[in-house]
């Protein structure tokens, strides 16, 4: 924060109070591919995210600079004038922060931002979101809005699907907005009601493994799932009075399941209801404080999404096939959309030193790539925060 000081008086000059925010990254830990299906998700926050000094202007000009993106200098827009720009590159996500506030009647005055992520690159850990959610706040902070967190976290997933163009679900930004430390929180995807479950992993850590594989496949291959489980709902919705996938028990699934006269349809149904239904018992475990238990159901996830919804691929399956062989990991499965990307996996700490290194070996044997591990603590969601001390 002592370098984004400097910076932020080299870049914009000094004078005028300056305040400072902090957004989170998220992982989910179970619940993958069940958003759009009706289901639950159950994300957290991570200690890693966007920092943003930012100081309220006069005027009405936006002036925009990332730690991250220095070669792109400074970015001004006028706030009157905010239109998505294919040269402004990552300043679209805070600039249609700032748009989809204008829209909903919020007055938002002219300020200078600096922004710092330490979000790895291509990790999947959600660093789009971060940097809205810390939009938000600041914008909510500096212009005494008012904002509750849930609306602020519907604007941000609004300025991505709209202004920026991307069609992202709502866990991102609702991990990052309502993230606790030391928690993870079961969502509801079609009511946004929502659960903490505490994260007391007590000798054990949370490990974020990049497979380093590009996810050239994942968009075409998310619109083929979900018109897959749109086929297979409509002919369940034949017999059953349901809204969605999620809306169903196990035991249900399994009785009509020959309603879905299309095998993998068939296929993909039973891991949205499966992964559905595994997400919710997860989260008791947690609850209990049965680690364990716990990661049992994450490989069963893993399991699910290699099997039945076919989204893992060569390089996740060699990654997480690593971990269940390493000695001290209590779970490990893919997270996120899937082909390339991350896994996360549960490991005692005192493994944690022979499970990066074998597991990279075996990963490396399999694949010919070389994997980056990130050891991760669950913090709170996106805030100001006033002390220097809190934001180191």
């Amino acid at each position: 924060m002592k370098k984004m000081y400097e910076q932020f008086e080299k870049v914009f000059g000094d004078g005028g109070a300056m305040k400072s925010f902090f957004s989170p990254g998220r992982v989910n830990l179970i619940g993958e591919h069940t958003d759009y299906n009706g289901g639950h998700v159950f994300p957290c926050s991570l200690s890693i995210g966007t920092y943003a000094v930012v100081r309220k202007r006069e005027d009405s000009l936006i002036r925009l600079y990332s730690m991250n993106f220095e070669s792109k200098g400074i970015i001004e827009v006028e706030s009157e004038n905010l239109i998505y720009d294919e040269e402004h590159d990552w300043a679209n996500y805070p600039k249609g922060v700032v748009s989809i506030f204008k829209e909903n009647g919020y007055s938002v005055s002219g300020f200078d931002v600096l922004y710092y992520g330490n979000i790895p690159n291509g990790a999947g850990l959600s660093s789009s979101a971060s940097i809205e959610l810390a939009t938000s706040v600041l914008l909510n902070e500096l212009n005494g809005l008012e904002i509750n967190m849930v609306d602020m976290v519907k604007m941000s997933q609004r300025a991505e699907n709209e202004f920026v163009g991307v069609n992202c679900g709502i866990m991102d930004q609702f991990a990052i907005g309502m993230g606790k430390e030391n928690a993870a929180v079961l969502l509801d995807c079609n009511t946004l009601e929502y659960s903490y479950s505490p994260v007391q992993l007590e000798n054990a850590s949370l490990v974020i493994a990049n497979t380093n594989k590009r996810r050239g496949l994942a968009d075409s291959k998310y619109n083929e799932r979900r018109s897959e489980c749109e086929r297979a709902l409509a002919q369940l919705q034949e017999q059953l009075d349901i809204e969605a996938l999620g809306d169903l028990t196990m035991e249900t699934f399994e009785a009509h399941q020959h309603l879905i006269t299309n095998p993998v349809d068939r296929k993909r149904a039973k891991h949205a209801v499966s992964e559905n239904v595994r997400t919710i018992e997860a989260a008791k475990k947690l609850k209990a404080g049965d680690i364990e238990a716990f990661g049992q159901l994450m490989n069963e996830s893993h399991v699910s999404l290699r099997d039945d919804y076919e989204v893992t691929g060569v390089e996740l399956d060699a990654l997480v096939e690593a971990a269940w062989s390493e000695e001290g990991v209590i779970g490990s499965r893919m997270t996120g959309a899937g082909f390339g990307g991350c896994t996360i996996s549960i490991v005692a700490n005192k493994f944690l030193e022979s499970f990066r290194k074998n597991t990279a070996e075996l990963y490396k044997e399999k694949t010919g790539l070389t994997p980056e591990f990130y050891v991760v603590e669950i913090g709170d969601g996106a805030r100001e925060i006033n002390q220097l001390s809190e934001a180191l």
